[in-house]
């Protein structure tokens, strides 16, 4: 049976609301939970940039605490508010990752806080 980290109370990452983990490390995979832009305030809306900014500098502290680099990510899931915010996103995510993670990215009805991006990611590395 393989042992299962949980990773919560992460430095710099605001608690969520909700009852989840930040992430959940499975042997060599982290899987980071959905990240907004949101602060010890709360929420703080943004143009779609601002706001994917903070949440992918929330999954790179995640993944972090969890002993995953940004080089690490090999998957990111983007959700949008708006479809239409992706070109200047992309722009941010070409900043961010100098190898290309695998990525999906989709409108979504409704973000939490009215939020206009919503991040999540998987980091994974080769055993040991």
């Amino acid at each position: 049976m393989q042992t299962r980290q949980f990773i919560v109370d992460v430095p710099g990452v605001p608690p969520s609301p909700s009852p989840i983990s930040n992430a959940v490390v499975v042997a060599n995979t982290c899987w980071i939970s959905g990240q907004l832009a949101v602060y010890d305030d709360g929420y703080r809306p943004g143009t779609a940039r601002e706001e994917a900014a903070r949440a992918f500098d929330l999954v790179f502290r995640i993944a972090a605490q969890a002993g995953f680099g940004r080089e690490d990510i090999v998957y990111v899931d983007i959700a949008f508010a708006d479809l239409d915010d992706l070109k200047e996103v992309n722009v941010l995510y070409g900043e961010l990752f100098a190898a290309r993670p695998a990525r999906t990215v989709y409108q979504a009805a409704r973000l939490p806080f009215g939020a206009k991006v919503k991040v999540q990611a998987i980091a994974a590395r080769e055993a040991p």
